[in-house]
């Protein structure tokens, strides 16, 4: 129903945005899970409905999230078969952390720890020992990686514990400082094609009584954000990684678990001028405001010292009907970046957080002309972004 024409809008409420499960439903649970299965000393099984297997492989699809798979039963035959499987035979998904996206998420695998611990808080995010803003998918500018994010990962502890660990990806995955910090510990074994992965992480898989191996795909995120997930091209990807996903379940070696996932959904943005409201153009919205972080779906907004007040009535009253808009201490509050936020991370989280509700971003196209031009999107807390499956398979 409209409402009438003398009536102000009304911010959405903030206990209406979904909350990541932290604790027991997340991502950040799922590798201490599977560690405490194998006897990893320090680690619990917070997710209670998964069954500890001597191996454990974790095949994880970049941007193929919850609903993606339950929408293309022809294009994923296999994995949609496996829905009923997701999280330990329950059939329901895990969440994302916030934002809802690769930094983030591959951040709260590796190490098992939520954005508010980790300190990936996100695509970009200010550096409060420089003011700058530090992009932490792509390392830029260079900043000292154990300083940034210094928690041991879940491979490196388990590789101390007599766990036979490895990740194979892309060669080009190997050296860089997200891998370094998030997913680094046993031995990293670069291919260049995703059948080799698979095979190459069935291998490894059963080189050892206990084995932790951990594979990876980008392509259907690549696909996503150029072309949108109602693209053939990023069909055709669904389609590739649906049987690399039956490749590999087809080479278990005996007391193994396969749990397929991924770091965050997808949602395609239309392109116009209602839903890519660009903040490089938009004088409301950039006064008070010293820097833009985050990404389309999930910004961070850092304030002029003094502004902050000012630059949060603004947003939410030009935003609040589209996107749940927080300071800080209300996101942190909500629980948007899990129970607890070390010393080291509150300054990056924006004096203002805002989080897409409708089919809407806000662009830079000065700035992140790039960015701003992809056709699909994600970062919020919204179900088609925030849902990642736990798909299992056992042998």
């Amino acid at each position: 129903m409209a409402q009438p024409a003398w009536q102000e809008p009304v911010p959405l409420a903030l206990d209406s945005a979904s909350v990541p499960e932290y604790g027991g439903g997340s991502l950040a649970d799922l590798l201490p899970t599977l560690a405490a299965g194998q006897g990893v000393p320090g680690f619990d099984a917070v997710i209670p409905e998964l069954t500890p297997a001597d191996r454990n492989c974790v095949f994880l699809i970049d941007g193929l999230g919850w609903e993606q798979i339950k929408a293309h039963p022809d294009e994923a035959p296999f994995l949609h078969s496996l829905l009923p499987t997701s999280r330990g035979g329950t059939g329901r998904p895990l969440t994302a952390g916030f934002p809802s996206t690769t930094a983030t998420s591959l951040a709260s695998v590796g190490t098992g720890r939520p954005p508010g611990e980790h300190g990936l808080n996100g695509y970009t995010a200010r550096n409060p020992e420089t003011g700058a803003l530090m992009n932490q998918l792509r390392w830029k500018p260079w900043t000292e990686p154990r300083v940034w994010q210094p928690y041991p990962t879940v491979f490196q502890l388990a590789h101390e514990a007599g766990v036979r660990t490895a990740q194979v990806s892309a060669p080009t995955f190997e050296q860089t400082p997200l891998t370094k910090v998030a997913l680094s510990g046993g031995s990293f074994l670069g291919r260049l094609s995703g059948e080799e992965r698979v095979d190459l992480a069935a291998e490894r898989l059963a080189a050892g009584d206990r084995s932790l191996v951990y594979t990876y795909y980008s392509e259907v995120d690549g696909k996503g954000h150029r072309f949108g997930v109602d693209s053939d091209a990023w069909r055709g990807q669904l389609m590739y990684v649906d049987g690399l996903a039956r490749r590999l379940a087809e080479q278990l070696p005996p007391r193994s678990a396969l749990y397929i996932t991924a770091d965050h959904g997808m949602i395609d943005i239309p392109f116009d001028e209602q839903s890519r409201i660009d903040f490089d153009e938009d004088w409301e919205l950039s006064a008070g405001v010293a820097l833009l972080g985050g990404e389309g779906r999930a910004r961070h907004v850092y304030a002029v010292p003094g502004a902050e007040a000012d630059v949060l009535a603004v947003w939410r009253e030009v935003l609040g009907e589209q996107f749940w808009v927080a300071s800080r201490d209300e996101a942190v509050s909500a629980g948007w970046f899990g129970p607890h936020i070390d010393a080291r991370v509150h300054g990056r989280i924006g004096d203002v957080v805002a989080a897409a509700h409708d089919d809407v971003v806000i662009t830079a196209s000065v700035n992140e002309p790039h960015e701003s031009a992809m056709a699909g999107m994600h970062g919020s807390l919204t179900p088609v972004e925030l849902l990642v499956p736990l798909l299992e398979v056992r042998s």
